[in-house]
């Protein structure tokens, strides 16, 4: 990010190393410590006297750090370190070093800790998660690195966010979704690593819970290098054994550890971190797991999703609330969260499946009453939106908000009621008060659906009606899992895009662009003038750093206006 006020202070916390810390060593979710405590609430760490193990001579890491090292829950002073010592590596009594400087040879320190040996245990699978929030200067890139033993990790990078009252001049995210590990490799990942951008947003499916290939096409490729074994045996995760199983086999992958160790993550969740077009019943106050044969039973459930969740905020460094002594599942993990970016943009990030209702039957019409957000995180969204002085206001959502629909007249169908279409009362409800309200530059960030996707979002779903344009959402594709060209094979790619685009657009007039053909990413930033938004796709069939890479397209919204412009350079 760059600031249009060249600020005369410091950007780099000079504070002495040796002074006492508050820095959170909460482990990544350390069941110990989060009993009694939220990620808010600080675990005093202390400072190290001089010590050999910030002497040590770099070595390789992988046998002692096989997660390498990763960052995130950025604020404007401080940010979420996170790492995970190998169980073999694991010495009683062994304290973790940390330190974070201005400079990648660590000449300029700004902040040196150790995490005390009690806090690295099995409870928390020997993830570490050191908060450094009130440590670090606004709107400023670090470097940092762990000590175990006589091992360094690698170096990562880690930013900050800006001041409240700052005036950036840019913002970049690189956007992800989706990525099955046993569907491809993450070669788009190490491609992130190299893009020059802010943060990178995960909006989810980080893993997959199953091991069997079920989430696969008939046609898919193998990839028999990725096959998985759980340690219950099932093929779809059942206990917390099983997530962090999953969690640590995905986070070996060196292209991924690449990216977050490059940049700092902001992070979501989709349904596949517990279990497929998962959702909540209200009738029995427990979720629903459809892919379970036991999926219906309320224990089952709640402790299923219970252990996604122990893993998920073990693995994942955000900044979230979460007490696992509580027994009711929303007061235990509360995922929402708003990050604000000085006065260009807020993000607002919410939880699309721990509230959800049942989507409808197939074929069925919308139920008055059916909610995705649940009445007490719609209001807080509400909120923080009507709240936002920011000139661009972001939502990163997990599913489709506009209707996409196929067929023509009586055999015309929505294709997805899992996503907003089938929630289209609560869909209304938002695009309405946005439009009231008199929001503007309303960007949404969507992933889930395995597409490079852009339209407008509207008032209504009658999709030939002159409903109110209040907003545009972006998607974008698929790491690596299946898209609907691999679903349906034997199609040349380009014919297919040709097709399928003319197809969508022709019977979805408010899409602009759609392409289901390939895998990758995406870019957006954001300036005063204009949001911008290029889908990139990545070969995942080539597990190297230079797996193909192309552009697919580069959308531009200006300020102001509620319009989709096609870049061509």
């Amino acid at each position: 990010m760059h600031n249009r006020n060249d600020k005369s202070e410091d950007q780099v916390n000079r504070r002495a190393f040796l002074r006492d810390t508050t820095s959170l060593a909460t482990a990544g979710g350390l069941a110990s410590v989060l009993a009694e405590r939220s990620l808010a609430q600080p675990v005093t760490t202390r400072s190290p006297a001089k010590s050999s193990v910030f002497d040590a001579e770099d070595e390789s890491s992988g046998p002692v750090f096989p997660q390498s090292i990763a960052s995130g829950g950025p604020t404007s002073e401080g940010v979420l370190l996170w790492t995970r010592i190998a169980p073999e590596k694991h010495h009683n009594g062994r304290p973790l070093a940390l330190e974070v400087a201005s400079d990648r040879s660590f000449e300029n320190l700004v902040h040196r800790g150790v995490v005390d040996a009690a806090k690295i245990t099995s409870e928390n699978d020997y993830t570490v998660t050191v908060d450094l929030d009130g440590q670090l200067s606004p709107d400023s890139q670090y470097c940092y690195r762990f000590t175990y033993g006589d091992v360094r990790s690698r170096i990562g990078r880690c930013r900050t966010l800006p001041r409240p009252d700052a005036t950036p001049e840019s913002l970049s995210f690189a956007v992800l979704t989706c990525q099955d590990y046993q569907n491809g490799y993450y070669g788009a990942y190490s491609h992130v690593a190299s893009e020059d951008v802010d943060f990178v947003v995960h909006l989810g499916d980080f893993i997959y819970e199953s091991t069997a290939g079920q989430y696969k096409a008939p046609g898919s490729r193998e990839y028999p290098d990725r096959e998985l074994t759980l340690p219950s045996g099932h093929d779809l995760a059942h206990t917390v054994s099983d997530f962090r199983y999953l969690y640590n086999t995905y986070r070996s992958d060196p292209h991924l550890q690449r990216a977050l160790e490059q940049h700092t993550m902001i992070a979501g969740w989709d349904d596949h971190e517990v279990a497929n077009n998962r959702y909540w019943d209200y009738e029995t106050d427990s979720p629903k797991l459809p892919p379970h044969s036991d999926g219906d039973d309320p224990e089952f459930a709640t402790q299923v999703t219970a252990a996604g969740i122990q893993a998920w905020v073990e693995q994942m460094p955000a900044r979230i609330e979460y007490n696992p002594e509580t027994e009711d599942l929303h007061e235990q993990f509360v995922l929402q969260r708003s990050f604000q970016f000085g006065d260009l943009t807020t993000l607002v990030l919410t939880d699309e499946r721990l509230y959800r209702d049942p989507p409808p039957e197939i074929g069925g019409g919308d139920d008055s009453g059916r909610t995705m957000l649940g009445s007490d995180q719609l209001d807080w969204f509400l909120e923080r939106v009507d709240s936002s002085d920011a000139t661009w206001n972001v939502w990163a959502n997990e599913v489709l908000t506009m209707p996409l629909k196929i067929g023509m007249a009586d055999f015309e169908f929505y294709l997805n009621k899992d996503a907003w279409s089938g929630y289209q009362r609560e869909h209304a409800q938002i695009m309405n008060h946005l439009n009231d309200e008199g929001v503007e530059n309303f960007i949404t960030l969507t992933g889930d659906f395995h597409t490079a996707m852009a339209g407008y979002q509207q008032t209504g779903y009658d999709l030939f009606k002159n409903d109110e344009e209040v907003g545009v959402e972006f998607m974008t594709p698929a790491i690596t899992s299946v898209n609907l060209a691999e679903v349906l094979p034997g199609i040349d790619a380009l014919d297919w895009f040709e097709i399928s685009e003319l197809a969508v657009t022709t019977t979805n007039p408010h899409v602009e662009f759609f392409d289901s053909t390939e895998w990758g990413y995406s870019v957006v930033e954001f300036t005063p003038e204009d949001c911008t938004y290029t889908a990139y796709s990545v070969d995942k069939n080539m597990n190297t750093q230079d797996a193909t890479k192309q552009r697919l397209k580069t959308l531009r919204v200006p300020e102001g206006r509620v319009e989709i412009e096609t870049v061509d350079s």
